[in-house]
């Protein structure tokens, strides 16, 4: 008779399969019904409920001045008209173009800048608190200091991103590796991973979720930084950007221009967070087994 007694190591096997099981998702994709009703219905109605109060406003004379609230109608006109003129593109693409590459120089700046000061206890304790200073302190006092120093030009623009943006992603790299487990960093040296190799291997992906949060934070920081810089600073060679735009409506006392660069601004930051920052805290969360992949 065949013997039926399993060993240890089965045992162990057949107990790991039983919870990779239970953390395996169920059915590869959603139905577009349950995506719809999930993702895409509550936003439209929000937006939905937004412009009707906002016509509500409009229509039952509420707030009856154009110059205070213009309508859904003259911003949608004024959107149009920028669309026909072949301006509202270059006005988004100016915007986005310096804060994507001021935010990637802010990224390559403060990722080792963060590790320095989380590694090296001298220079935490020397730069720390400055960091610490300069997250908190509003990126519109830098612009008068870099026009100053570097004139109306581009490079204005990216200086006042970087001293936003810096401080974010270096203090939030710092946190996450704060919160990295000493055995996580005992055992990376054990299996020789040392220096350059730790924080490649066992430092960066176990700070993951700090710094992950320090980038969304640095993010928003560039993009207020740019679009104060904006308004503030004109010249013929910076091109008309979201900021400039606004500023333009306000020295123009045109409304609806006004709330044409708010939404514009509004849906740069909305289509960022989407396209990146989204999946890349769902990556991080995956990779860690705190969300399922559906």
């Amino acid at each position: 008779m065949a013997s039926t007694e399993t060993t240890p190591a089965q045992d162990a096997g057949s107990i790991e399969a039983g919870l990779d099981a239970l953390e395996s998702p169920v059915g590869s994709r959603p139905p577009f019904r349950q995506t719809l009703r999930e993702k895409i219905l509550p936003p439209v109605v929000a937006v939905l409920v937004v412009l009707t109060v906002w016509q509500g406003l409009i229509s039952l004379k509420i707030v009856d001045d154009p110059t205070r609230l213009p309508s859904p109608g003259a911003v949608w006109a004024e959107i149009e008209d920028a669309w026909l003129k072949g301006t509202l593109l270059e006005y988004i693409w100016t915007s986005v173009s310096r804060g994507l590459f001021g935010f990637a120089l802010a990224l390559l700046i403060g990722t080792p800048l963060g590790l320095v000061v989380a590694r090296v206890k001298f220079v935490r304790a020397a730069i720390g608190p400055i960091l610490s200073g300069l997250q908190s302190l509003p990126s519109v006092a830098w612009v008068p200091a870099a026009v100053i120093w570097l004139g109306l030009k581009p490079e204005m623009m990216y200086a006042v991103i970087l001293l936003g943006a810096v401080p974010s992603i270096a203090n939030g790299l710092v946190s996450g590796v704060d919160q990295v487990p000493p055995l996580f960093l005992r055992a990376g040296r054990t299996l020789g991973a040392t220096g350059l190799r730790g924080i490649r291997y066992v430092v960066m992906p176990a700070a993951l979720p700090g710094y992950v949060a320090g980038l969304k934070q640095g993010w928003a920081f560039s993009w207020r930084s740019l679009m104060a810089a904006e308004i503030i600073a004109k010249a013929p060679d910076l091109g008309v950007g979201l900021g400039q735009l606004l500023e333009v409506g306000r020295t123009n006392s045109s409304m609806p221009t006004v709330f044409l660069a708010i939404l514009l601004i509004l849906f740069v930051g909305i289509a960022i967070d989407l396209l990146i920052f989204s999946p890349l805290e769902r990556w991080v969360l995956r990779s860690r087994g705190l969300l399922v992949k559906n």
